[in-house]
């Protein structure tokens, strides 16, 4: 699962989205989830954001500590 995450990852650099934070359409694109279900990330705290105004942002190190399992719930 780690490999495939660093070529999602990969990816995304690609596409220039290599930046720190990320909007919720990027995360989603990224990660292949529907909007449902980063909202579930969101509510059970397995995923931390920041709310700027009436956009939600998520760190790329925090994406990376989920799909590694490095927060104990991902």
């Amino acid at each position: 699962m780690l490999e495939e995450f660093k070529q999602i990852i990969g990816s995304g650099e690609k596409e220039g989205l290599d930046r720190e934070w990320l909007k919720s359409v990027e995360v989603r694109r990224l990660l292949g989830i529907s909007p449902g279900t980063l909202q579930n990330l969101r509510v059970n705290g397995t995923l931390p954001y920041r709310k700027v105004g009436g956009s939600m942002y998520y760190r790329r190190e925090d994406i990376r500590k989920m799909m590694e399992g490095g927060n104990g719930k991902g």
